[in-house]
């Protein structure tokens, strides 16, 4: 099957592109917060709720620069080598069917062969993108693992044959569990989500500080 070499190469570009925009982004300065005279500043911050908020800010916002390049590499290794995959599956979707699905014995194995064809191919694009990040490595990591009960079940415990399936399993897990990295769609979203929220509470922080309020004397403000 010949490779679509042009949808890798447009991959890696859009890729580069959001990497030094999403750099660009965070070497700008923030503008000073919104003041209490506009409330309505705080966008779609203050409609989440406290614990979603928290979760989305330690989930795609909470890992350094380098921790966020590394999990950018890992997610265009793994998204644009799984498109091929994904790509052979759909090229003969009955052959796919016929020598792997149905040795599993699962229900309708043309429609399972297509299903994994197009888990793997968007999958590997919301890696890529870092965009929706979850649903891909999810889609992913459940192929694999399929993949790899397959692999047992017809070979046994065999490393050669394992290797492969184990490595892109062990990535899209590690995807699924640590998020995109600040260098990705998701965080961008996130931060337009939490941004005017962030920038309330540092803008609040360096108020207090030029003011000379220690944390004990904003705690008691009727003190003395």
């Amino acid at each position: 099957m010949a490779i679509p070499l042009p949808l890798e190469i447009l991959a890696g570009i859009c890729a580069s592109t959001l990497t030094i925009g999403l750099l660009r982004g965070e070497a700008a300065p923030a503008p000073a917060a919104a003041s209490a005279a506009e409330p309505w500043a705080s966008g779609a911050a203050w409609r989440l709720p406290a614990g979603l908020r928290q979760g989305l800010r330690g989930y795609l916002l909470g890992q350094g620069r380098l921790q966020s390049l590394g999990l950018l590499l890992l997610r265009l290794a793994i998204g644009v080598m799984m498109i091929h995959h994904g790509q052979d599956k759909l090229a003969d979707p009955q052959g796919f069917a016929t020598n792997y699905v149905a040795a599993l014995h699962l229900p309708f194995p043309l429609l399972m062969a297509y299903a994994a064809g197009y888990a793997e191919i968007l999958g590997s694009w919301l890696l890529i993108f870092g965009l929706f990040t979850p649903l891909g490595a999810l889609a992913l990591s459940g192929t694999m693992a399929v993949a790899g009960y397959h692999h047992i079940l017809t070979s046994g415990l065999n490393i050669y044959v394992l290797e492969l399936v184990v490595l892109y399993l062990g990535g899209s897990v590690g995807l699924l569990l640590l998020g995109p990295g600040r260098y990705s769609f998701d965080a961008g979203i996130a931060r337009e989500l939490l941004g005017d929220e962030l920038r309330q509470q540092e803008g609040a922080e360096s108020t207090a500080a030029s003011m000379g309020l220690t944390p004990s004397l904003r705690a008691t403000p009727g003190a003395g």
